[in-house]
């Protein structure tokens, strides 16, 4: 290996050495937040920045999900301040909107800030990574209308020293022209209008022999349809980025998951927790981010995955993903009341005897029903039994019952409800 192999010396570092170095810097990342982000200085008052010093104590700071970006953003909007006068983005950023670069709305509503700094969403690494380098030309095919996947591509190319074709989504005769004429070394975009443009040139009967490059995101890529772009002679690779919080993983070599980025810090947790999982249990990705203008603070990204051993055979030292494996949010509807994985979590929290449990939701002559499995060493017992059934009474305000089963017999998936109901 070579250092021409890396973006920078940070892919490299001792995990040692990283993970102080992050967690230097998440002591300041608090105390700006604190400062600067009105939601952040209330949600956070008792935490003195410096004594957040590890992972365990990181897990004490309270989860930002999602749907409370969209609460927040909602209460301000309603709110009858003039928008100069309230805090932006629900109190969440720690800059005013006049010295944002974009602001985008993705579904939900939800507003993203992007602020004015080369690269804010960090792409460049993730592009480096799939083989992109500098005065390559680019072929853009995110979406640039509201939502900010066009841009946050077209940033990190940028930064690269890429030159981008601004393409967007559709027109696929006028995409297949376009890189026949232009001849772009690379395409970025979802693996599945890669796929349509190849099958529109095949159509057309055009050649496009500049294009070796892909680095694809929005959904998965199955190792049949990369096997497809190996043979047109592409080269893909993958990366995990949000609107929230930009880039958080990127693969280098195929099959060995996704690498994390340098200016963040990833946890795994019990879905609807805040707790952590140990490593190889599969969790929702929660994501710290040192981005000093959205300061998200254990962000709750609604994605399952789970960490992999060891390191990438590519050199790069930091943790590595799996890859996306669901959606953490399991919310499921039983006899007409809604069953989080929260109130699952509280379930087993108060009974500490419980190694593992999963609510299983299924349906009889007489309807729904729901049944706890709960790992327990030794068997359990009736009494134990009848007090989590009143756990589940009492926190669901549902019946429920209990089975007791041994010890990692319960699927490492990441569930904690499963709906097992045909609606056939």
């Amino acid at each position: 290996m070579t250092t021409s192999d890396f973006f920078d010396e940070l892919e490299t570092r001792d995990p040692a050495r990283r993970e102080q170095m992050l967690f230097a810097a998440l002591a300041e990342q608090i105390a700006n937040a604190k400062a600067n982000a009105p939601a952040f200085t209330e949600s956070l008052a008792k935490v003195v920045p410096q004594d957040v010093a590890s992972r365990a104590e990181l897990a004490r700071l309270p989860i930002v999900r999602k749907s409370e970006l969209m609460d927040r953003q909602k209460r301000g909007a309603e709110s009858g301040k003039d928008w100069a006068e309230r805090a932006p983005f629900g109190g969440l950023t720690a800059v005013k909107t006049g010295q944002l670069a974009r602001i985008f709305a993705s579904p939900g509503p939800i507003y993203d800030p992007e602020a004015m700094r080369p690269d804010y969403w960090r792409i460049a690494r993730a592009l480096y990574a799939a083989g992109f380098r500098r005065s390559d030309v680019i072929q853009n095919c995110f979406a640039y209308h509201l939502t900010p996947a066009g841009s946050m591509l077209e940033s990190g190319a940028h930064a690269l020293g890429c030159a981008v074709i601004p393409a967007g989504v559709g027109n696929s005769e006028q995409q297949v022209r376009v890189a026949a004429e232009v001849g772009p070394r690379g395409y970025i975009g979802t693996p599945s209008f890669l796929k349509i443009i190849l099958d529109k040139a095949k159509e057309m009967g055009t050649a496009l022999p500049t294009l070796k490059l892909a680095l694809v995101s929005g959904e998965a890529l199955p190792n049949a349809l990369r096997d497809e772009f190996a043979a047109a002679g592409i080269q893909t690779r993958q990366c995990y980025a949000t609107a929230d919080l930009g880039l958080i993983g990127y693969e280098s070599v195929p099959g060995e998951g996704l690498i994390l980025d340098e200016w963040i810090i990833v946890e795994i947790v019990r879905p609807g927790t805040g707790d952590p999982l140990p490593d190889g249990e599969i969790g929702e990705v929660v994501v710290t981010t040192l981005n000093p203008d959205y300061p998200l603070i254990r962000f709750a990204t609604g994605d399952l995955s789970t960490f992999l051993p060891g390191t990438s055979s590519c050199g790069r030292t930091n943790r590595r993903l799996k890859g996306w494996m669901g959606r953490a949010d399991q919310t499921t509807k039983v006899r007409g009341m809604f069953v989080h994985p929260s109130q699952v979590a509280e379930i087993l929290r108060r009974h500490p005897e419980i190694a593992k449990g999963r609510l299983v939701v299924g349906r009889d002559q007489a309807g729904d029903t729901m049944t706890l499995k709960c790992e327990i060493a030794g068997g359990g017992n009736p009494g134990l039994a009848a007090a989590i059934v009143e756990s589940i009474q009492t926190i669901a305000k549902l019946r429920g019952t209990v089975e007791f089963v041994a010890p990692g017999s319960l699927p490492n998936d990441g569930k904690v409800i499963e709906d097992v109901r045909k609606y056939d």
